[in-house]
């Protein structure tokens, strides 16, 4: 079995009926639409009303569902902000409809879950901090009796796994702060994804997409526990040796269909990471670099030098990477005798090599407008409860009290490329 059959069989095992994927299965989304009723909304970005909306209208009409706007609600703009949130709420509000249908990316699809949160238990709080945390959504439903309104998610872009997923990243744009709710039933009733249609995707934003997949696989890996551990490994030799081997072919031929399938499934199996277990620390830095850089560029940038911090604790983990990027020429490096810290810094190497071949940077200082408050931010961030998680997540774990001075470390080496900063516990 080769990779991509790998890839086809690990996403069905974690999806089975409930999500379409491959080439050409657009149509399928009437299908999945008419088993939750009879009307439906959609919510999608100008950039797919001439394209995929038309196709999505058609496969409704043909089985039976009454679409209730004629044009989409306007989506999310990138980071999906809070006020793109409450507007989406007050138009599913408005309409009322059986099922929500979004298409876009994982922007548009991250605020849609968080407006069904509130458009369908608003008279319990229509403020969106109240349902930011892990679990606080269902556990509202189950003392409530309240439920949400089933949602199909239409992925446009290879990356975030937003379709697949319990996450809903939201940003307050004035703060400049991403927050998260995390919770198993804002996930996507049924998902579909067409991976031709990441051909028109742009050279920036496929990249940012393959780097948020690798950041998804790489840090579930890292920080899972013995009962997964197996099943993270399986999930992230086949995705990470995707990425590798097929984002430049898609970045320099854009129109390759096997690049940008490969990509979709490597994406995919982002998603099935995260839901096996949880991200850590790079995700938890790019929730403060919302005004500088994308979020796959930002977990692509700091997932290096967090793996120099792991390191002591994830041998195994850094012994399989290291062998994929040393198959693909990214590392030259005899990996087989090196003690923890000298692998890590070897595979983070390679991974900044990785990103190096794709002519993107590597180091927070290559961010135009990156400033010192931005590290300020990011270490205040790491102590706020409502992301804890991602502390806890890590193989290395922080409390409040460790982020100075662990986690400076951490951000001033990728200030600087130098990985000789970063204490290790």
């Amino acid at each position: 079995m080769n990779s991509k059959e790998k890839a086809r069989s690990l996403i069905t095992e974690f999806k089975g009926n409930n999500y379409a994927f491959g080439l050409n299965v657009l149509d399928q989304v009437g299908e999945f639409a008419a088993s939750f009723g009879e009307t439906a909304v959609i919510i999608s970005n100008q950039r797919y009303v001439d394209t995929i909306f038309p196709q999505v209208k058609a496969s409704l009409e043909q089985k039976g569902v009454k679409l209730l706007n004629n044009t989409a609600i306007m989506g999310a703009g990138p980071n999906a902000p809070q006020e793109d949130v409450y507007r989406i709420e007050k138009s599913i509000r408005s309409f009322d409809p059986d099922c929500l249908i979004v298409i876009g990316g994982g922007s548009s699809i991250d605020a849609v879950k968080a407006a069904n949160v509130l458009a369908s238990l608003g008279s319990y709080s229509s403020d969106l901090e109240s349902y930011f945390g892990t679990g606080l959504v269902s556990k509202i439903m189950k003392e409530t009796g309240m439920k949400l309104k089933p949602l199909i998610a239409v992925q446009t872009a290879a990356s975030s796994g937003a379709h697949l997923t319990k996450y809903s990243n939201i940003t307050d744009l004035v703060a400049g702060q991403k927050k998260l709710i995390v919770d198993d039933v804002i996930a996507p009733d049924r998902a579909v994804f067409d991976y031709a249609v990441t051909a028109s995707m742009p050279k920036g934003l496929t990249i940012d997409g393959a780097l948020d997949g690798l950041a998804h696989c790489l840090e579930v890996f890292y920080g899972t526990n013995k009962e997964k551990y197996e099943k993270a490994k399986e999930i992230t030799e086949v995705a990470v040796e995707l990425i590798i081997k097929y984002t430049a072919e898609a970045i320099n031929n854009p129109s390759n269909l096997e690049a940008r399938e490969a990509l979709g499934l490597a994406t995919d199996l982002g998603g099935y990471a995260i839901m096996v277990g949880g991200t850590n620390g790079a995700h938890l830095t790019s929730f403060s670099l919302v005004d500088v850089a994308s979020h796959g560029k930002s977990c692509g940038i700091m997932n290096p030098y967090y793996t120099v911090f792991f390191a002591p604790a994830i041998k195994p983990q850094l012994q399989l990477v290291g062998n994929i990027l040393k198959k693909s020429g990214l590392i030259t490096a005899d990996l087989s005798s090196l003690e923890e810290r000298k692998l890590g810094i070897q595979v983070a190497e390679g991974l900044i090599s990785f990103s190096k071949s794709l002519n993107y940077p590597t180091k927070l200082t290559d961010l135009p407008g990156f400033t010192e408050e931005h590290i300020k931010r990011a270490l205040t961030a790491a102590k706020n409860p409502q992301l804890e998680m991602k502390l806890k997540n890590m193989p290395v774990a922080l409390d409040a009290s460790m982020v100075d001075e662990y986690m400076g470390s951490i951000l001033e080496a990728a200030k600087t490329g130098d990985f000789g900063l970063i204490k290790n516990l």
